[in-house]
């Protein structure tokens, strides 16, 4: 049997979402607040704000499903089989060769109904 809590966020997991969007928020308006102190300082002080935010909203359900999902996505990334460097090589060789023939082919079809445009509207001379 499940419970409330395994099956819908509560208002105590929306206050945590909210404290954390305020954390991240005052850590923005505290690197603009503070423009006189030095650039380091004010950055570690955005990114602290950045990491009180991650780790009080993890701490939230739908945090921690997010959590659930970036591992379960990580499992997969290792699954792939990733293509061997011949196989990069010539995919990327592959796709240059067409855009370069649709590059000209697009160029030459613009040029041709230019100067059916041209023609017809008596704009060339």
């Amino acid at each position: 049997m499940t419970t409330k809590s395994e099956t819908a966020p509560g208002p105590i997991d929306a206050l945590k979402l909210l404290l954390a969007a305020a954390v991240l928020v005052g850590g923005v308006v505290a690197y603009y607040y503070f423009e006189d102190e030095s650039m380091l300082l004010r950055v570690v002080g955005v990114l602290v704000g950045l990491a009180l935010c991650l780790v009080i909203a993890f701490q939230s359900m739908q945090g921690r499903e997010l959590w659930r999902f970036i591992q379960g996505s990580r499992g997969e990334i290792r699954k792939v089989i990733w293509p061997t460097r011949p196989e990069a090589l010539q995919t990327t060789l592959t796709v240059f060769v067409f855009v370069l023939i649709l590059g000209v082919f697009f160029w030459l079809l613009d040029m041709g109904l230019l100067s059916i445009t041209r023609f017809v509207t008596g704009q060339g001379s």
